[in-house]
């Protein structure tokens, strides 16, 4: 299933799953069944709802909606965590002047950062140097903890996408990277949470693409992780418990705008769309604050 969190038109909340066949409706999972809870968060952490959700999608009395007439929000809005992973692509490690890490930068990411597909990517007053990141992301649908490469994927709900949008000059103020990550409204998140069943096991093998007003600014293959989806998972249950709604994100690929000669950083009016192989197209713009 591709499930998605979304706003309507009258304010109301909801879950929505992509109809197959037509691309400009929607399943509204809440409407077909009343007893779905109207959060993602909550849903992906009940097998029976989970299960409801299936039954849903594939009702021939489905509730159905336009996709135009929606508010799409970031897939788990209130993420208790949100793990970000720093320098997973040697050629972004090289890029940036680090030599090949032997264990990946972790840091952290606050839900008041994040926005939703096709909704805006704030540059912030203060700076000018708004980077763009594409990145796999994956969320947590039970707890877990001192996980083994076997049973790591077991506990993923989904998979999605991320720009992990960066403020480069505020990243660089510190040796650590969480205060240029966390401006307003700089993580794109979306539009999608996909099932493991629909994709390849830790989403290996997947072209993974960032596009800057249509230009082409990263294209990278997610079997050119140094960690592996599972081998994050083990690494980061070894020193904390993951929960459910968690959100990990994976790490970007080389092509930054930082690293370009000149830089490019985006700027209001801009779009910034990411692309990965079988979840989707995540689609902002550009606004200033």
């Amino acid at each position: 299933m591709r499930l998605f969190s979304f706003k309507d038109l009258n304010g109301h909340h909801g879950v929505g799953a992509l109809s197959r066949g037509e691309p400009d409706h929607f399943i509204d999972l809440c409407a077909t069944d009343p007893l779905i809870p109207n959060s993602l968060q909550e849903l992906i952490q009940s097998p029976d709802w989970m299960n409801r959700a299936t039954a849903a999608v594939q009702s021939t009395n489905a509730v159905k909606g336009k996709l135009g007439t929606i508010t799409f929000k970031p897939p788990i809005e209130q993420p208790g965590k949100i793990v970000c992973m720093g320098l997973n692509y040697a050629d972004h490690a090289k890029e940036g002047g680090n030599a090949r890490p032997e264990y990946p930068s972790f840091f952290m990411r606050v839900p008041s950062s994040l926005t939703g597909h096709l909704n805006p990517i704030v540059r912030p007053r203060v700076s000018d140097k708004l980077d763009y990141e594409a990145e796999l992301a994956f969320v947590v649908g039970k707890k877990a903890r001192h996980l083994t490469l076997d049973n790591a994927l077991d506990c993923v709900a989904g998979y999605s996408i991320f720009n992990d949008g960066s403020i480069r000059d505020y990243q660089r103020k510190t040796t650590q990277w969480t205060i240029g990550k966390n401006f307003d409204q700089t993580g794109a998140f979306g539009p999608c949470l996909v099932t493991p069943d629909e994709l390849p096991p830790g989403c290996d093998g997947l072209i993974i693409q960032s596009r800057l007003n249509g230009q082409v600014m990263q294209h990278a293959n997610t079997k050119d992780f140094l960690w592996g989806v599972a081998e994050t998972i083990v690494l980061i249950t070894e020193c904390m418990t993951l929960e459910p709604g968690d959100v990990v994100i994976t790490g970007t690929p080389a092509g930054v705008g930082y690293a370009r000669t000149p830089p490019v950083f985006m700027k209001p009016g801009d779009i910034c769309e990411i692309e990965i192989e079988s979840i989707g197209v995540l689609s902002n713009t550009i606004k200033d604050e």
